[in-house]
């Protein structure tokens, strides 16, 4: 049975829902879809163990129900205040057969970088997948009302965090491990009213076409993905309440892409079958030419 998939999810206008950063998956409406009743494993990840950074929502959350239902122990690192969303995914892990982590704290402290890593590797013997996904974003309307912290911050989040936790990585990655990064479409088509993020996600996709190249000698793979306007607690949390109302009408598509829709991307990338695969950005924006 195939699905047309400009109908297959909920399409814009959507409510304003105001919440403030880190947001809420369970006050969306309508709630993301990650793939809890839908995604369907076959053993592509069997045996190995992954940490996926931002794992209690969205993206993450996704990949995380995924990597366990293709057979992965999966750790999760997040926000502290992110507990019962964290919590709930752990639950989906557990479900699925396999040994769920909870990792509570912030990236931007390279000591606890370094920590959720050792912690991983400890508790499943083995890290096969890092997923360098946890982010932060928040809007601008001009280059004056960019605080400096703000900007900061950004940085620390998206790209130090990200370098931290690879960084760690490894002592543990073996040939044959993956690193997958979450960059995003702005990384190339940047947008004024995000310009820190922006900014990030470019560096974040020049990381990985470094790293592909200089863990090469390793064994180690090292990818990115890409994503388009995605439904997730970013967006009520991130953006002003007239952009929630109409996201994700600027794709061909006519919708934002649900979590559960980039799930099979970062299982490909992490999988054996995708041994030759490495410094890849793979773009999921529902048509919209990244160029």
């Amino acid at each position: 049975m195939t699905t047309d998939p400009l109908k297959k999810y909920p399409q814009p206008p959507f409510a304003a829902q105001p919440q403030s950063f880190p947001g809420k998956t369970g006050r969306m409406a309508p709630e993301p879809d990650h793939g809890e009743e839908s995604y369907r494993g076959s053993g592509k990840l069997a045996g190995k163990a992954a940490l996926v950074t931002g794992g209690d929502s969205g993206i993450g959350r996704a990949v995380a129900i995924a990597y366990a239902r293709e057979g992965a122990d999966v750790a999760i690192a997040y926000l502290p205040e992110e507990q019962k969303d964290a919590e709930t995914v752990g639950a989906w892990i557990e479900r699925a057969g396999q040994r769920a982590l909870l990792l509570p704290g912030d990236l931007k402290d390279s000591g606890h970088a370094r920590d959720i890593v050792a912690r991983t590797a400890e508790a499943f013997g083995r890290l096969d997948v890092l997923v360098n996904n946890a982010g932060f974003q928040q809007p601008n309307k001009d280059l004056e009302a960019i605080e400096d912290a703000v900007f900061e911050d950004h940085f620390r989040t998206n790209v130090f965090g990200s370098f931290y936790a690879t960084k760690a990585a490894l002592a543990h990655l073996k040939p044959g491990a993956s690193v997958i990064f979450t960059s995003s479409v702005n990384s190339k088509h940047p947008m004024p009213t995000l310009l820190a993020y922006s900014a990030t996600k470019g560096a974040l996709s020049n990381m990985v076409l470094s790293l592909a190249q200089l863990l090469a000698e390793k064994g180690i793979r090292v990818n990115g993905v890409l994503p388009g306007p995605i439904w997730t607690p970013f967006i009520p949390a991130g953006m002003s309440e007239e952009a929630v109302k109409s996201f994700g009408s600027q794709v061909p598509f006519g919708r934002p892409g649900q979590p559960a829709e980039l799930a099979s991307a970062y299982v490909m990338l992490a999988a054996e079958e995708s041994s030759y695969t490495s410094g890849a950005l793979v773009t999921v924006a529902g048509a919209m030419p990244v160029f």
